[in-house]
């Protein structure tokens, strides 16, 4: 097996590549607690929380979350609850 962002072969029962250190397709690993980030943050460190969390791209969930700001509203409203209810780091 290869990890897909290195390139590097890799063990087949690996959930995480021994080279950079990427989770391996399909598998969720979850190494870090659900809160507020520090470093990298820009406002509350919520986005920057949620994508440490679950190992998201901390740029395309800024994206989505402005979009759903624009669009509707919601994700302001859900941000501002996201901040009171995560706890800081």
């Amino acid at each position: 097996m290869y990890c897909i962002a290195c390139g590097k072969q890799m063990p087949d029962d690996a959930r995480l590549c021994p080279y950079c250190a990427q989770p391996v397709a399909g598998v969720t690993v979850r190494t870090q607690p659900l809160v507020r980030a520090r470093d990298g943050r820009m406002i509350a460190g919520v986005c920057a929380g949620l994508a440490r969390h679950f190992g998201w791209n901390l740029t395309l969930l800024r994206l989505v979350w402005l979009l759903m700001f624009l669009l509707g509203g919601a994700g302001g409203l859900l941000y501002i609850i996201l901040w009171i209810v995560i706890p800081k780091e």
